[in-house]
């Protein structure tokens, strides 16, 4: 034992009794009334003085989490005796919807009513947006997408971020993308595949047979220009502004952006400004367009569950939008376009390492993924939990869900990240500010190339 403990100095193994202690008061592993060992027994089992075990007694009973008994001992004070603290949950504003949050802080604070949730709609995810948040311990957690979290890693801002414990019933396709150096710094909390939506009246009405998984992109838009029509719908839509809805096309073209020997990209005659151009005459000449406000300013979903639209690409998540349209639809898998890839969004629960109430953090995330607030997400919504037992629950289901729900589960082998185009994070947001101007058809090809090599 004493071996074990000369490997750990003071400090660490002081703040090691702290946080267990801490931990398993706030988690209930060690009941209300419960009393602690004995001084004794925490010196010996933490290698610690017993003057240094009343220290950290002492604080714990500051934190008002447990109470000494004089000549008695240790006691785990009552929930209705301790005084309350307040964590915030940081979260993208579509995230009450998509997670059904509030459903979610209710059975959390029904389990642990001595920890408040307080949930903020963050204004940004990146680093240089967070970090203020974050030093400050405004944010305890918060919701970071794979891209966003990337972003985290790649402006060295991963240490802001606590490791957290993997659990084996997630999706290991998500567990990878949230881990760094071995540790994992946000665990899985949702994810969606893009996905075609469809009106399934529209497509009985013209006598069309519905979308299925051996579609390519022209048979997709011929079905569009039979469902068109003039100053009534849309056959086909999306929007085109999204840098989600290019990487689509993007990764569908089977290429990645190459790099030069001296590490900068090379964009001129290569396989991916093929699909870059694929993706301009798709929008010049293949889509209905609307105007450039309309195109910005509203979601395609709106539009779909007005009756508006035949077909568009979405997620699971944004089917929340339109769960109770009223309108009967169903999912497929994307057309092909050359390999068949399937753009992937898993969003993660990370914790400020920062946070002055890191554990009770860390106790709001282990729920936020637990097999019962995961199942809470997939019987409450139309979004897919990170919790494979969870995703694949099968029972009784409230409310309309489309036909073809789990047709996810068929295409996880295509399944594929932003990142695999080769770009890092800051590029990216350079190069799809400069594909904008060429898509909206002001700039040549021979323009935008050589520009983009020069910023890349």
């Amino acid at each position: 034992m004493k071996n074990k403990h000369s490997r750990k100095t003071f400090r660490l193994r002081q703040d090691e009794m702290l946080q267990q202690l801490r931990n398993e008061i706030i988690t209930g592993k060690r009941a209300e009334g419960q009393y602690l060992p004995s001084e004794k027994s925490l010196s010996d089992q933490f290698g610690l003085s017993n003057k240094t075990v009343r220290t950290v007694l002492d604080a714990l009973v500051d934190e008002q989490l447990i109470e000494k008994l004089p000549r008695v001992g240790n006691r785990v004070v009552n929930l209705g005796e301790r005084q309350k603290m307040t964590i915030k949950l940081g979260h993208h504003g579509t995230t009450l919807l998509e997670a059904g949050l509030s459903d979610l802080l209710a059975a959390f604070h029904n389990e642990y009513p001595h920890i408040q949730v307080q949930d903020v709609t963050l204004p940004a995810h990146s680093p240089d947006v967070m970090k203020p948040y974050m030093d400050y311990g405004m944010i305890d957690v918060m919701t970071l997408n794979d891209s966003e979290f990337q972003d985290f890693v790649e402006t060295n801002s991963g240490s802001y971020l606590a490791p957290l414990e993997e659990m084996p019933d997630m999706y290991p396709f998500l567990t990878d993308v949230f881990r760094v150096n071995g540790e994992l710094l946000s665990q899985p909390f949702m994810f969606s595949p893009a996905i075609l939506c469809y009106n399934r009246n529209h497509f009985e009405l013209e006598g069309l047979l519905e979308p299925d998984g051996s579609w390519d992109w022209d048979e997709l838009f011929d079905a569009a220009n039979q469902l068109n029509i003039d100053n009534e719908r849309i056959g086909f839509h999306f929007s085109v502004s999204q840098r989600n809805r290019c990487a689509v096309f993007l990764l569908q073209s089977g290429a990645i952006f190459e790099k030069r020997s001296d590490g900068c990209v090379k964009l001129c005659g290569t396989a991916m400004m093929e699909g870059i151009r694929y993706y301009k005459d798709m929008i010049a000449n293949r889509m209905t367009s609307l105007l450039p406000k309309q195109d910005t300013n509203f979601h395609a979903e709106e539009l779909f569950a007005q009756g508006k639209i035949s077909m568009m690409i979405t997620t699971y998540l944004s089917l929340n939008r339109i769960r109770e349209s009223g309108i009967d639809y169903d999912v497929a898998q994307l057309p092909h376009l050359k390999v068949p890839a399937t753009h992937l969004i898993s969003i993660g629960l990370s914790v400020n390492k920062q946070s002055p109430h890191v554990e009770a953090a860390r106790v709001l995330v282990d729920f936020l993924t637990s097999h019962k607030a995961q199942l809470l997400i997939r019987q409450k919504t139309l979004s897919l939990p990170s919790l494979k037992t969870a995703a694949e629950w099968a029972g009784h289901e409230d409310g309309y869900r489309p036909a073809r729900f789990n047709m996810y589960r068929e295409i996880i082998p295509t399944f594929r990240y932003n990142s695999e185009l080769g770009l890092t994070e800051s590029e990216w947001n350079l190069f799809f500010n400069e594909a904008l101007t060429y898509w909206s058809g002001l700039e040549t090809e021979a323009s935008f190339c050589s520009r983009v090599e020069a910023l890349l």
